[in-house]
């Protein structure tokens, strides 16, 4: 990591908390929290943290989770605490609270690039280039997605919510950057939609029954879709695309788990 005081760096939040007192993946692995599973051999918050401390683009990290129990427990978490490589927050009842929380303590002049624990695949390249392209784009917000074809070839089995614009098919990267005050303001938007982040079709109902009505037909295009919604909240959002289908999984249940760690062991680092 490097130097705060650097404009074009970001600060990291990581959300760590659980969605829900019942989980069927932490139950099936017996694991304190969702953040703590491993999967080939490593806990999912650790290859997080890796990613980010790796980035050229990542001043300092925030931890919002796991609960303070799960982080004693850990040797990586309470290390990280102890020196000062991590900033730690207990987590709110839902990610948007947890996010709002934490951004609410980081200096208003900071940027920040918003994650989460369960995104195991997740490297600097991905960070680097979200966090590149971010800055160029002079949003308020900026939404980090993939093509919908390279996440599938990468990924064939896993089910994926997709977005489907007039000008192609894209998934969310669980990516965000929050470069402006104004920006921050979006996670009171934030918890109005939260449930429905599964069901397109209700969000783009949030931009009036037009515009439901032109992606049904596939005539909505994404940057359409994002001008509506930028006015509509009276922020600029914008969305950078990814080359990189595996920067769009995330582990969601057990079959994710699987699909996952059997690409981990492929890999050639592995072998």
């Amino acid at each position: 990591m490097i130097d705060s005081q650097n404009n074009n760096t970001l600060t990291a939040i990581v959300l760590a908390g659980e969605r829900c007192s019942t989980d069927p993946l932490r139950e099936f692995h017996g694991a304190a929290c969702k953040a703590l599973i491993k999967i080939d051999g490593q806990p999912m918050i650790h290859r997080v943290l890796d990613a980010l401390t790796s980035s050229s683009q990542i001043a300092d990290i925030w931890l919002s989770g796991p609960q303070q129990t799960s982080v004693d427990a850990d040797d990586r978490l309470s290390r990280g605490l102890a020196n000062g490589e991590i900033t730690w927050r207990s987590p709110e009842a839902t990610p948007s609270t947890s996010a709002f929380r934490v951004m609410s303590e980081i200096p208003v002049d900071r940027k920040c690039l918003l994650t989460t624990a369960d995104h195991p695949l997740l490297d600097a390249e991905i960070i680097d280039t979200f966090c590149r392209e971010s800055l160029a784009t002079g949003a308020d917000v900026v939404v980090g997605m993939a093509p919908y074809p390279l996440v599938h070839a990468s990924f064939p089995m896993m089910k994926k919510t997709v977005l489907r614009f007039q000008d192609g098919e894209f998934c969310n990267c669980n990516l965000f950057a929050f470069l402006t005050p104004e920006g921050r303001k979006i996670a009171d938007f934030w918890r109005k939609i939260e449930n429905q982040r599964k069901k397109p079709i209700i969000l783009i109902g949030l931009l009036g029954w037009w515009s439901v009505l032109r992606y049904r037909f596939g005539m909505l295009s994404r940057d359409e879709a994002l001008a509506r919604l930028s006015k509509k909240l009276g922020l600029k959002l914008k969305a950078v695309t990814l080359p990189y289908g595996h920067a769009a999984v995330d582990v969601d249940s057990i079959s994710d788990f699987t699909l996952v760690e059997q690409k981990l062991a492929a890999a050639p680092a592995n072998s």
